[in-house]
């Protein structure tokens, strides 16, 4: 079976939601470890809320909901790239090794960063309440 355009076409809206709900999914945990302590990470107790890793899970746990619905799609993943982006920076490349995430165990803080700078320029592909939002009838 050749592959061809409309096989791309069907699908590509499809896998993209899924590659955004997945990302959404594995995203929330890190806002709700520090906003909830579920699941506990010893570094978030006593974490708080009005300081930058408490500013940090609040947009890591709105945002994920966002995304993971599919609602300000876009904006929300702008924001969490942004956010991601500060991390590594402030977080990962201060450890030397600017270049190679490996080093530094910021490839997460990348990834993520890449990913939704993606999903703000590519939008939230199928299944989501943008989709739904963009599909108001006008009546005759």
């Amino acid at each position: 079976m050749a592959l061809n355009e409309a096989f791309y076409s069907t699908w590509t809206p499809r896998v993209q939601a899924l590659l955004r709900i997945v990302t959404a999914y594995l995203f929330i945990t890190h806002g709700t470890a520090k906003l909830l302590g579920t699941p506990h990470v010893g570094a978030f107790d006593n974490l708080q809320v009005f300081s930058l890793m408490g500013l940090a899970g609040i947009i890591e746990l709105a945002g994920s909901v966002l995304l993971l619905v599919g609602l300000f799609t876009r904006p929300a993943a702008f924001i969490m790239s942004g956010e991601m982006a500060f991390a590594y920076f402030i977080g990962h490349a201060g450890q030397g090794f600017v270049l190679v995430p490996m080093l530094n165990r910021g490839e997460l803080a990348v990834l993520y960063c890449f990913l939704f700078l993606f999903f703000a320029v590519a939008g939230p592909g199928a299944w989501s309440l943008d989709g739904l939002r963009g599909r108001r009838v006008v009546p005759a």
